[in-house]
């Protein structure tokens, strides 16, 4: 099993953070695979791709076809994009479980599906925060999920954001290498996140984009962070009958199904952002997490 880190050769926040990653540690240049550069070191394995990787379907299967190689993980370096313009460092899983099976999603992905979180988020985040607090002015966040490509191994996207301005800073790119590099122990120390089998896992419903709710309890290192669905990835419709439709209940059940493959043997739990639903939209989430089995809990019963 090895780490793919994926390096989107059209886009400078990921070339950059694939650069310093290079300079890090002795890397080997590997055979080209699919006519792409390829790299080696430990257990870690980088693949270059012409330009992104939004469209770039089946990237772990296709690398084990062509290598013999099953990755474990794939991690995005990447740059985000923001219409606020503000200077931001990011995390998050990929998934487009809220879009219409039958509509083409609009950056990439499967409709109406997600893949495994990567295990390590809550852990990175953390480490996130710790090397970055007071970095030149930058935000840093978690990002709920969202998404392409379609893949079916626990990933996550890191990413500088949110403009040109600062896509090619190359401070924060070597930041967010430093944090791949110990966070996949490429060091040579335990690297950070590693699922045990053991631990209870959040998924968060309802808010911002920027995942609020999973900003504060991730930084408690106990907890582990699964998928988060934002507000607008829980679209409920409700006709005069009174009649509930609408893409929420799949968005919910595909995030906690791809939790629990990102997860095995973890204890899958949600926490709700009250505020961002309306008392019914509460009740039919409610049900559904009973009929599922899966805790409802405060974010005081999950901090402890």
């Amino acid at each position: 099993m090895v780490s793919l880190i994926l390096v989107s050769g059209g886009d400078i926040a990921s070339t950059n953070q694939a650069h310093e990653l290079l300079k890090m540690c002795d890397w080997e240049e590997l055979d080209p695979v699919e006519g792409r550069s390829a790299y080696s070191y430990k257990h870690a394995r980088m693949w270059w791709v012409e330009d992104g990787c939004l469209w770039e379907d089946d990237l772990d299967k296709r690398w084990t076809k062509l290598t013999g190689e099953v990755p474990s993980e794939i991690i995005f370096p990447s740059r985000h994009s923001a219409a606020s313009g503000n200077a931001s460092l990011t995390l998050h899983p990929i998934g487009t479980m809220q879009v219409p099976s039958d509509v083409t999603p609009d950056y990439g992905g499967k409709p109406a599906d997600c893949p495994p979180p990567n295990p390590r988020l809550a852990a990175w985040w953390r480490e996130l925060n710790r090397v970055g607090a007071d970095f030149d002015g930058f935000d840093l966040s978690l990002e709920t999920t969202h998404h392409g490509p379609w893949i079916e191994t626990p990933s996550m996207f890191i990413e500088i954001g949110s403009t040109s301005a600062t896509w090619g800073h190359a401070k924060a790119a070597e930041l967010l290498a430093g944090i791949i590099y110990r966070g996949l122990g490429l060091d040579g120390g335990e690297s950070l996140g590693e699922w045990n089998g053991e631990g209870q896992v959040v998924v968060t419903l309802g808010g911002g984009h920027y995942a609020p709710r999973a900003n504060m309890l991730g930084m408690h290192e106990h907890v582990w962070i699964g998928h988060m669905l934002a507000t607008y990835a829980l679209p409920f419709e409700k006709d005069e009958s009174g009649e509930i439709s609408g893409m929420w209940e799949n968005s919910i059940r595909k995030a906690i199904e791809a939790t629990r493959k990102g997860f095995p043997g973890g204890e899958i739990v949600c926490s709700m952002d009250k505020k961002a639903f309306k008392g019914w939209q509460r009740q039919a989430i409610r049900d559904l997490l009973e009929e599922l089995e899966i805790p409802l809990l405060k974010s005081a019963q999950i901090i402890g």
